[in-house]
């Protein structure tokens, strides 16, 4: 994975432990439509896996994202990435890392881990074509030692994939 190892990272402060087992509690009561929560004891990093909208190029594919939440969460955001295979997707990288501004610049507090896949699977609903970034060789070539895709300047100027 692109993110630091479990013993790496920072402890999540108070608030972020609060605000994530409200949001988990949340989630086990009101899942968002197509993403399953993978149970595990680690509050820090969640895996979920997403399936594809019916109706769409990702009808009938599943896939997997790796939340990674930081110290100050949700006052920072977490980092969200398909654990690879990633779909072939216009915004998403081979490596995993996605190209969308709610993860990275415009990010709020008020968002929740579910309010973020729902986004994900929108930007996954609305392709009209299954391919790669442009730049993907590159990018991922220049995230080969392990670069958080938060160290990206990502430069948004695409709503129309």
């Amino acid at each position: 994975m692109t993110s630091p190892s479990a013993s790496s990272r920072k402890v999540l402060s108070k608030i972020a432990t609060n605000r994530l087992q409200k949001e988990l509690m949340e989630w086990q009561v009101n899942p968002p439509a197509g993403f399953k929560h993978k149970v595990t004891d680690n509050l820090q990093r969640w895996v979920i896996e997403v399936n594809g909208a019916p109706g769409t190029l990702y009808a009938n594919e599943t896939f997997q994202l790796q939340v990674d939440f930081p110290e100050h969460y949700p006052m920072e955001a977490p980092q969200v990435i398909f654990v690879p295979p990633a779909p072939l997707h216009a915004h998403i990288y081979s490596n995993g890392h996605i190209c969308l501004d709610i993860l990275y610049d415009s990010w709020s507090p008020a968002m929740t881990v579910s309010s973020v896949c729902i986004s994900i699977l929108s930007m996954l609903s609305s392709s009209t074509s299954k391919q790669r970034p442009a730049d993907d060789e590159r990018y991922v070539k220049n995230c080969r030692n392990g670069r958080s895709p938060k160290e990206t300047r990502w430069w948004f100027h695409d709503d129309k994939v």
